[in-house]
């Protein structure tokens, strides 16, 4: 046993690392597959010692209980939110109020960037990440622990020289993940979010925490609090305290000796904010000093020692000259408004998504309507509103055929998206290859937008399966394509070769199968070649594969062009095949069960971690796949649903029964 309790502690050390490494400092040591291997070898000691599963292990930041709803928890000080300066005139009335009541002395400041999301209170107990509360109304926020946890930048565990100690930051979804995120939910059919700062709310506070997982949420702290006060007598120090730490602290910050140097970072950071992988909308201006911030004290709402320099929005007005189409991987045909020419944050604006029909429904648009758009990162600009309607307006209309290849488009009626029907439209084409190279899928670096038009447009590539048999010598040929850049191309086509089977699974570019839905589908059949096979029935037993997923898998697969792209790229080298993720045996072997309500004498961790043990599954939701619902007192809809699907309902003392006998 204490080999095993040594190995345990030795990975834990090792993936704590690498996390922070990856997470934090956005400087990998490892390859993905390296740290899997790694979490693979950890997760199994874990299994076959469930005694030594520690709150603080890298193995546990998904797999909380899903919840019925969040507990309300008081802050340890307020959660105040800040006044605003919108304007430099307003920052220098800030700094001349400072000056005022502290009785002339000059102060230093603190600028740090104002990320657009949503402020998080994390406590830590005996270095162990303990508690999260969301800011709520500022005196009471939302218990949202289980979720936080699984946010890879907030650690589990840290070495404090504080028994209890509290972190406060900011919860943010980057421009990527975002994009991914309405991506997916464009393929489903689902409402996109608005902005990251929505995404990242949203996904904070969903009763699932393996959906939060899957959103790829990042958290930047700010403030350090032992007591619920500063912990060092500048703020200054705590930063870089909290550094030191181990937590993600944002590196676009600057102490000021001076309004001067105030007023140029605030300058700086607003020319260069698209530069950032995520959203900012200010500076935020904090008095380096503790002690003078607590001579300047707070108003009703606000501190007197902080602001926030807001920037102007990144609006403009524009008119609508027309409505073009683009065809997505799938098919899915995407308005774009073409507009006239406008000055957005510096950049010339002349185009702007609308995503789908009834987006443009909602907005009343119509081409020659003047409307408001809005700039957001490097993505196309979107049309937020219809300020005034054009004299000569006319409506849009989808076309019935397709505008790239002339197939024919539908529309499937519980969908928001009509779709060309050809598998063979070449703008699918190239959007399947730069989806099948994109850094999350198979990660052949070099493969961009510019490439894939001439690889299609020469002939070069008519499947993504060809990009296989490309050579540096055709590479070369190509505009824009220099000997070395055609070798580091043919050398990362290579390297992808050995990507895992998830990412083969993604890389095929099935409806509805995204990167977490790989990953279960790998997880349950361990072969490419078994999913292929298997029966809709047999799909929908992987985790979180529901009759959609599962009939879009089996259709796939069906398909004889899919099939023959499999077998090219079985022959082309690529990992049909993984280990079977080694399933508990025990009498729940096999059985679904969902908890609701609260139990008489196990907690929903305990009456989970025991149907686990005993090699069953916990479900969030109960569904004609629940074998059984555990009823307690207060029991909510689930217990509703599950009589209405007929679904048995037992009590505590029962399920003991179950595992005993089983």
């Amino acid at each position: 046993m204490r080999k095993e309790v040594t190995e345990i502690e030795r990975l834990r050390e090792i993936l704590r690392h690498h996390e922070y490494q990856y997470y934090v400092l956005d400087q990998p040591e490892i390859s993905d597959q390296e740290y899997d291997d790694l979490m693979r070898r950890l997760r199994a000691l874990e299994e076959a010692h469930p005694e030594l599963v520690t709150p603080d292990s890298p193995t546990q930041r998904v797999g909380g209980k899903p919840r019925e709803g969040f507990v309300k928890v008081a802050h340890s000080t307020p959660m105040l939110s800040l006044d605003n300066a919108l304007n430099e005139a307003e920052l220098r009335d800030f700094d001349r109020r400072v000056r005022d009541l502290l009785g002339g002395e000059s102060p230093e400041y603190v600028a740090e960037l104002k990320l657009d999301g949503l402020s998080l209170a994390a406590h830590y107990r005996d270095n162990t990440f303990a508690l999260a509360v969301t800011r709520g109304d500022g005196s009471v926020g939302e218990d949202v622990t289980e979720n936080a946890r699984t946010i890879r930048s907030l650690p589990l565990r840290v070495k404090a020289p504080w028994p209890v100690f509290e972190v406060r930051g900011e919860t943010v979804m980057d421009r990527a993940a975002f994009e991914r995120l309405n991506a997916e939910r464009d393929e489903r059919g689902l409402s996109r979010f608005a902005n990251p700062r929505n995404a990242a709310a949203g996904s904070l506070r969903v009763l699932e925490p393996t959906i939060t997982a899957s959103r790829r949420l990042d958290y930047y702290t700010y403030f350090l609090l032992v007591g619920g006060n500063p912990a060092f007598e500048t703020h200054w120090e705590s930063l870089e305290e909290l550094h030191r730490l181990g937590f993600k602290v944002n590196s676009h910050r600057r102490l000021c000796r001076g309004l001067d140097e105030l007023l140029e970072f605030c300058a700086r950071w607003e020319a260069a904010r698209e530069q950032l992988p995520y959203e900012i909308d200010g500076v935020v201006v904090k008095v380096n000093s503790v002690e003078q911030q607590r001579r300047l004290g707070y108003t009703a709402k606000a501190p007197r020692w902080a602001i926030a320099y807001k920037y102007p929005a990144r609006q403009a007005l524009t008119e609508v000259e027309n409505i073009e189409v683009q065809v997505g991987r799938t098919g899915a045909l995407t308005p774009v408004a073409r507009l006239k020419p406008v000055e957005v944050s510096g950049v010339t604006v002349s185009r702007a998504t609308l995503h789908n029909e009834d987006e443009i429904e909602r907005l009343g648009l119509q081409i020659g309507d003047t409307v408001v758009i809005e700039r957001s990162g490097d993505v196309i600009p979107k049309v937020v509103r219809v300020h005034t309607q054009g004299s000569y307006r006319r409506p849009f209309r989808m076309p019935a055929a397709c505008p790239v290849c002339g197939s024919k488009v539908v529309r499937e009626a519980d969908e928001a998206a009509s779709r060309c029907i050809n598998t063979n439209c070449p703008a699918r084409l190239k959007e399947s290859i730069l989806h099948f190279a994109s850094r999350g899928v198979m990660n052949i670096d070099g493969l961009g937008d510019a490439l894939v038009d001439q690889l299609v447009d020469r002939g070069l590539v008519k499947s993504v399966a060809d990009i296989y048999d490309l050579k540096a010598g055709q590479l070369e040929e190509l505009e824009r394509m220099g000997r070395k850049s055609a070798a580091n191309v043919v050398r990362n086509i290579e390297k992808s070769r050995q990507n895992p089977l998830p990412r083969v699974i993604t890389a095929l570019g099935i409806r509805f199968v995204g990167e977490r839905t790989a990953v279960f589908l790998a997880e349950a059949f361990g072969s490419l070649d078994k999913i292929a096979g298997a029966s809709v029935e047999e799909l929908q037993r992987a985790e979180e594969v529901g009759p959609k997923v599962a009939e879009s898998i089996f259709e796939f697969f069906r398909e004889p062009r899919n099939q023959a792209l499999v077998e090219r790229l079985r022959a082309a080298g690529l990992r049909f095949s993984q280990e079977i993720r080694r399933m508990l045996v025990g009498p729940l072997q096999g059985l679904t069960f969902v908890l609701t309500g609260t139990l008489p004498h196990l907690t929903r961790e305990d009456a989970k971690q025991l149907i686990e043990a005993a090699g069953g599954k916990l479900s969030g939701s109960v569904s004609r796949k629940t074998d059984y619902v555990v009823a307690g007192a207060e029991a909510g809809s689930k217990l509703d649903k599950a009589r209405e699907l007929g679904i048995p309902v037992i009590n505590e003392d029962q399920l003991l029964d179950l595992i005993r006998v089983g």
